[in-house]
């Protein structure tokens, strides 16, 4: 009988990359394999010592062990409007354009499930990190697409990008309503310019859409690149919100905090539907998360030092392997273009190749939606020696696909 109850929802939802990366990389590691793991965005250093201090501190205290505030603790949320304000000059109200989430990636789910009516339309950009687009279709919308397009600096075409966007626009049926996008981009690392927003505040208010922004990857930045905000365009907070998590610029992946701001109706629907769902973050943990955003970032400068160090090793050591990948300004990854003579495979086979031959995981593109499966994501979690070995690991198992379609 009970083979007869269908889920449907889940029905629209594929194996989630990261899952079957680590099955694959599970199996590997039974079988003795020493895996070099560059698959996930999983930061390998150790939270600063001051957040730390004040998570042990505000613990100690009992009262903070009971419910805390599903939207977040006054203090946070002003901590949150004062960190806009240093960065990008914008003036948000606490209590009603600023809400604390369980990292970003519960603050999608929440907010497309607060938002989102049946068959709705959001665009997102492929390829795009799986949340952006399934947060709507679990929350029964629908999603339009359409390629990135960046040159050999990573930097959007952001003409062609609004010129897809318009059509997109057009073609769709119902007219979308929200329109999301994620720069630094997880997966390819792409950025783009201060005007890129101007022209987006301009087009969603013409065109009647809201605009859902993703900055993970602010901090992250090389070579001089500063990541813009949406919320530094005048009337941005009319059409827009935007969100951050501290689990990259602080090394807090595992602490689960992150942040929505920006127009007053989505982030109150965000609030509503969270004081249904949650009780918030642990207080000690909203407490040390304060103390991150109003401390020191001299953290944030060391972390961003230490991803930028490591893609130049990557880079020097992939090269002298056959592989050569383009630098990026931004992101903890890199995103790197197969090799001409294996895209024949596609990046999951390439993938699941490089792991049982050559014992390095990575991220296949196609798991971020079709546009990536030329290409592979490396998380740079991995310290210099093993980013070394992995190169030399790799040099075999490459010299060995060469061969085989040389003999093809």
């Amino acid at each position: 009988m009970f083979d007869e109850i269908q889920f449907d929802r889940m029905k629209r939802l594929p194996k989630y990359v990261f899952a079957e990366v680590n099955e694959l990389k599970m199996a590997q590691r039974r079988a003795g394999a020493d895996v070099i793991d560059f698959s996930m965005g999983n930061p390998d250093g150790d939270t600063p010592e001051h957040i730390r201090e004040k998570l042990i501190e505000s613990a100690q205290k009992t009262k903070t062990h009971g419910y805390s505030v599903s939207k977040g603790i006054p203090k946070l949320l002003v901590a949150i409007a004062d960190w806009y304000k240093r960065r990008y000059d914008c003036d948000l109200d606490p209590a009603t354009e600023c809400v604390a989430t369980m990292g970003s990636k519960e603050g999608y789910a929440h907010l497309a499930y607060a938002i989102t009516n049946p068959g709705d339309v959001a665009i997102v950009p492929d390829p795009t990190y799986p949340i952006h687009e399934y947060s709507f279709i679990l929350a029964g919308g629908n999603v339009a697409k359409f390629a990135i397009e960046f040159d050999e600096d990573y930097k959007v075409n952001e003409d062609k990008f609004f010129i897809d966007l318009d059509r997109v626009l057009k073609e769709s049926s119902p007219r979308p309503k929200y329109v999301l996008v994620n720069f630094p981009h997880n997966p390819t690392t792409a950025t783009v310019t201060p005007e890129f927003y101007v022209r987006l505040v301009a087009m969603a208010k013409e065109k009647r859409f809201y605009v859902i922004s993703d900055i993970a990857y602010g901090d992250l930045t090389f070579d001089g690149y500063v990541t813009p905000s949406i919320m530094s365009v005048p009337g941005a907070k009319d059409v827009a919100v935007e969100s951050f998590t501290l689990s990259k610029s602080y090394n807090m992946a595992g602490w689960r905090v992150g942040f929505f701001v920006g127009n007053k109706k989505l982030i109150g629907a965000l609030q509503k539907i969270k004081s249904w769902l949650d009780y918030g973050m642990f207080t000690p943990i909203q407490v040390a998360a304060t103390v991150a955003l109003n401390g020191d970032q001299e953290c944030v400068k060391e972390i961003t030092q230490k991803y930028n160090h490591r893609q130049e090793v990557l880079l020097d050591a992939f090269a002298k392997a056959g592989w050569n990948v383009r630098k990026n300004q931004a992101t903890m990854f890199v995103w790197a273009e197969i090799p001409p003579y294996a895209q024949h495979l596609g990046s999951l086979e390439f993938s699941k190749r490089m792991l049982k031959e050559a014992s390095v995981a990575v991220a296949p593109g196609i798991g971020f939606g079709p546009n990536g499966d030329k290409y592979v994501r490396i998380a740079l979690i991995e310290n210099d020696n093993r980013i070394r070995q992995a190169a030399r690991n790799i040099k075999e198992f490459l010299k060995k696909l060469k061969q085989e379609s040389e003999s093809k």
